[in-house]
């Protein structure tokens, strides 16, 4: 969407960013992309930077992600 587009329809587009949990791409000639997300899905994708950060952290992730796909348990410790 270019910014002229994104100012004409701007309630619009607010609400398809924070209603729909839609991304919005806007260019402006001569200038760096943006991307206007809903602030919760920014915060989460901070978040999610923050804890794969450390690769020893993404590794124990990615292996949780993997095994809760597979259907894999195992017994609480208390």
């Amino acid at each position: 969407m270019t910014y002229s587009q994104s100012r004409a329809r701007y309630a619009e587009t607010l609400n398809a960013v924070t209603a729909d949990r839609e991304e919005v791409v806007i260019t402006r000639a001569g200038h760096a992309p943006v991307v206007m997300v809903a602030l919760d899905d920014y915060e989460s994708l901070k978040e999610t930077a923050y804890l794969i950060r450390s690769p020893e952290n993404a590794r124990r992730l990615l292996a949780s992600i993997d095994r809760l796909e597979r259907g894999t348990t195992h017994d609480l410790i208390e």
